[in-house]
């Protein structure tokens, strides 16, 4: 932020710089700023307004222009003060309620769709984070014996994804005993996260009465086995990576392939949507803000999402400094509280 605060007219001409910018990519000059803002002054005025603005740190010359562009300094104090954010149009946010229908898909089916709705709607790259699965309650569970005394266990979780896993036992276990394990398990912990399941069965285990050691006998491991703690299955989802190719403040060619690496690695970009999803609202980073350098050419726009007041994950874009914050930051806005309201309904459906 600038030393002192910036008066009205210096805060206008930053306006009118910023909006002319963002609208074309160019410089703008002090006669384009003396026409479009609307101020009665002349154009050494202007001219000292934007020396000013310079030596703030606001807005700078490139050396192939004498008009000015904004500094990420500038554009922050733009989206934090300057910027005047209205409610996403109403045909826009039918088309998103159209376009996310709750209940038809897998939760990563679902999230594959926002990002690429978010990609279509903005022209960036859009970007959601896929949550690990134990963070959706089971819905059932079964299990089939297999040879060798193993047995298939089959997870299925609100959100419709199936998880299978192989656990290998002591000695063989019969089909009646599976089945009766699985009928107790259903219906003590069904609408529970494994974490809370895991807890229970601990707590239920110690206990050498507890029904589910009448009932197991000699399998009880079976049912500490099924839930145990997994890989975490953290991913993020990219969509829509070659818009970027078509502004030219990305058109370079190493800065595009250090962006286009960054989006295959994914752990960089998952770092970064892991941080914003712990904070609550909208996220913005602009240029090196991020703290990566394969971003400092582009800002990124993230809200989180969740269900049953848990924080699941967050979506967002990636786009060129030069974005139309005012129109993207609703998008995003809009498109994290659908995808939320679409979870909660699926989650009341156990």
């Amino acid at each position: 932020m600038p030393a002192a605060p910036l008066d009205a007219r210096a805060r206008r001409l930053l306006r009118t710089l910023l909006a002319q910018y963002l609208a074309d990519g160019e410089p703008v000059g002090s006669r384009t700023l003396s026409r479009s803002s609307g101020l009665d002054v002349s154009p050494a005025t202007i001219r000292n307004i934007m020396a000013d603005l310079e030596e703030a740190g606001l807005v700078a010359s490139p050396h192939t222009s004498a008009g000015r562009v904004p500094t990420p300094r500038g554009l922050r104090l733009f989206v934090d003060s300057l910027i005047e954010l209205q409610p996403l149009p109403q045909d826009e946010m039918a088309r998103l309620r159209r376009e996310l229908p709750p209940g038809l898909t897998t939760t990563r089916d679902l999230l594959g769709n926002v990002s690429t709705l978010l990609s279509a709607m903005t022209r960036f790259a859009g970007v959601v984070t896929v949550p690990r699965q134990a963070d959706f309650p089971l819905r059932h569970i079964d299990f089939v014996p297999l040879p060798d005394a193993r047995v298939l266990v089959i997870l299925v979780f609100s959100d419709n994804q199936v998880q299978n896993r192989i656990v290998q036992l002591a000695k063989p276990v019969d089909g009646r005993e599976l089945e009766q394990a699985a009928n107790y398990l259903n219906s003590q912990f069904a609408g529970l996260r494994l974490d809370d399941i895991r807890s229970h069965l601990l707590r239920e285990l110690r206990e050498a009465s507890s029904e589910l050691n009448r009932l197991m006998s000699s399998t009880v491991e079976l049912a500490a086995a099924s839930f145990a703690p997994q890989g975490d299955n953290d991913d993020v989802l990219v969509s829509g990576q070659t818009n970027l190719m078509g502004y030219s403040e990305l058109a370079n060619l190493e800065r595009l392939r250090e962006l286009f690496e960054a989006f295959q690695q994914k752990n960089e970009l998952l770092q970064l949507m892991e941080v914003c999803a712990k904070a609550p609202g909208v996220r913005l980073f602009i240029g090196e803000e991020s703290g990566f350098a394969a971003l400092d050419g582009c800002s990124v726009v993230t809200a989180s999402y969740g269900a049953q007041g848990r924080v699941l994950g967050a979506v967002g874009v990636i786009g060129p400094t030069r974005m139309a914050y005012e129109r993207v930051i609703p998008v995003v806005q809009a498109t994290a509280g659908l995808l939320s309201d679409a979870l909660n309904r699926a989650a009341t459906t156990l």
